[in-house]
């Protein structure tokens, strides 16, 4: 697919979108860095979308990342913590990832997400793929 092909396609989808009288809704980036001094220990980030001044009430994690020697060191849980906050802080309501079965259903239970999807067998080691969501407020 050429890039002229790519912005076509998506020229339709917004069209189709607007005919069905639903805004074009624009990708926001927001994330956080987990530091010590000054060496990278983990990060969060996902994406919120945005129409005019107001926000979906879905915000998509897309990224969720501690180095090995800091996992299970509540770096990920205060990681978390900190986007649920700035999320609920633009007025979105409801959080959604996916995970590797082999990953961190364990870890999203523990945060409060459930469970609304599983694709078994989604990885060769024959893990599933695990979607979550959780409502913030």
């Amino acid at each position: 697919m050429t890039t002229d092909e790519f912005n076509q396609m998506n020229k339709g989808f917004d069209e189709h979108t607007v005919e069905y009288h639903n805004p074009i809704e624009i990708p926001e980036r927001h994330g956080f860095v987990a530091m010590n001094g000054d060496k990278f220990i983990g990060s969060v980030s996902g994406l919120a979308y945005k129409h005019d001044t107001k926000y979906s009430p879905y915000f998509y994690l897309s990224d969720l990342f501690v180095e090995k020697s800091y996992r299970k060191s509540g770096v990920g849980s205060e990681l978390l913590e900190k986007l649920e906050a700035k999320i609920i802080s633009l007025g979105i309501t409801n959080i959604w990832t996916w995970t590797a079965g082999y990953e961190a259903p364990e870890f999203y239970l523990k945060q409060g997400y459930k469970i609304f999807a599983e694709m078994e067998h989604w990885y060769d080691s024959g893990h599933s793929r695990v979607g979550f969501r959780k409502k913030l407020i």
